[in-house]
């Protein structure tokens, strides 16, 4: 009874740690609720099937698109758009995040034009793309870049804003330049920021990865998922969706074991 309400008392206490296996059986009937609702409600005829498929249904759609071989090849297609862009668009934020919120004519001459541009919907711009750079591969890539580019650049320049003034002046006094302060000190000390906007900006980017493939595409997840809109296949648009959330999911948790890893100083 005490070992229970201590436990109660610790959940009820901002920030306290908790057991491993409170953790993982929080977030186990969390899941269990929600598939146990989406059960209730379609195999019970709550919803019709039209609208809502059961879990068998869409587990079905699965199997029976990944034994043709389809599913993985959409699933492929929709990892290269959402990788290559994310890493483009990270090469170039990371750096010139950095000098924005490090130099103030950097941030001067940049953040006007950069919040004005990360308010604009990235849906309006897709026509545009389509234009400018065809139908492809690459229109579907500047949808993730310019979907969150801008985003990441406002995010980790606020991260190397947020670095101590004490540190760069205690390494001015030991004799850094102005290059060894910028190399050796707001890099490192920025770093657990600039992971964790790497890793919120990548969950972006999967969510623009179907504005990417709902138009001129012909694979992809969102395509599919396009595709049986048309012939009323719930349960395929169920599925991608699913698939989408899943390999969300994986990135994100491969972003947090990265910082896990490589700043663990900061944990």
């Amino acid at each position: 009874m005490a070992t229970q309400k201590s436990w109660l008392q610790r959940c009820l206490t901002p920030k306290a740690d908790l057991p491993g296996a409170l953790v993982l059986g929080a977030g186990t009937l969390c899941w269990l609720l929600v598939l146990g609702l989406w059960a209730g409600f379609s195999y019970g005829g709550v919803v019709p099937s039209m609208f809502l498929p059961t879990p068998g249904d869409v587990l079905a759609a699965g199997v029976r698109l990944a034994g043709d071989g389809t599913l993985g090849k959409h699933v492929l297609a929709s990892l290269e758009v959402v990788l290559i862009g994310f890493a483009v668009s990270a090469l170039v934020s990371v750096p010139l995040g950095l000098l924005m919120g490090s130099f103030r004519i950097v941030q001067a001459l940049l953040e006007p034009l950069v919040n004005f541009i990360r308010y604009l919907p990235v849906t309006s711009f897709v026509p545009l793309f389509i234009l400018w750079i065809g139908i492809g591969l690459e229109q579907r890539v500047a949808v993730i870049i310019f979907g969150v580019f801008f985003q990441q650049l406002v995010m980790i320049a606020d991260v190397s804003k947020g670095v101590q003034k004490d540190l760069i002046n205690a390494s001015y006094t030991l004799g850094a330049s102005r290059r060894d302060v910028v190399l050796h000190v707001l890099g490192p000390a920025s770093l657990p920021g600039i992971l964790d906007t790497l890793r919120v900006t990548m969950g972006w980017a999967w969510t623009y990865l179907v504005v990417a493939e709902l138009v001129a595409a012909s694979s992809g997840l969102g395509y599919i998922s396009l595709k049986a809109m048309r012939g009323f296949q719930v349960d395929v648009i169920f599925l991608a969706i699913a698939i989408i959330g899943l390999l969300g999911l994986i990135t994100d948790q491969l972003f947090r074991l990265l910082r896990l890893k490589v700043t663990a100083w900061a944990q």
